[in-house]
């Protein structure tokens, strides 16, 4: 495929999806995930999964699972094609929805808008969820871990980060 075509996919695919990633980049992995492995084959499931990890552990905002998987199919360009087609028509309608927003912060159709999209958001995110844990779980120890850990980070106070640390651990020795 030529580069530019790739380049071309990745920007359009990408701003579409921010104009419909309510709640951040998050909420739109399962189309994340449709793209690029089940339409264009640029990853396997086993790949998207761990670019999605590598994009939760790094630093910074959970977008960079855009530039992963921009810079998976085209390098460094793809991958800065890919987060400035994800971040830019977003930032441009944020700007523009504010200015409007602001005029009419006491209107009960601003309040009803806010709180329909708070269920709309969680069901998305849990959509999310469920596409990351079908391409990452392909093994019964696999879901045992991913279950095991989504319960403490539910359930206790305890930091995340020791129940995948755990989970790593256990990547590692070879049982998953």
């Amino acid at each position: 495929m030529n580069p530019g075509n790739v380049l071309w996919i990745l920007a359009v695919n990408f701003a579409v999806l921010s104009i419909f990633a309510v709640g951040g980049a998050n909420v739109a992995i399962p189309e994340m995930h449709r793209l690029a492995v089940e339409v264009m084959h640029w990853m396997t499931d086993r790949q998207f999964a761990d670019t999605y990890a590598m994009a939760q552990i790094t630093p910074g905002p959970n977008v960079i699972i855009v530039a992963l998987i921009g810079y998976h199919v085209a390098g460094v360009l793809g991958g800065l094609v890919a987060i400035a087609a994800m971040t830019g028509p977003t930032c441009l309608l944020a700007f523009a929805v504010t200015r409007i927003w602001d005029r009419f912060k006491g209107a009960r159709w601003r309040a009803a808008i806010q709180s329909g999209l708070v269920p709309v958001t969680l069901g998305l995110m849990a959509a999310s969820a469920f596409v990351v844990t079908r391409a990452a779980d392909h093994s019964l120890m696999a879901f045992a871990v991913t279950a095991a850990t989504a319960t403490i980070a539910y359930f206790t106070r305890i930091n995340p980060l020791w129940a995948f640390a755990i989970a790593g651990a256990i990547g590692l020795a070879g049982f998953l």
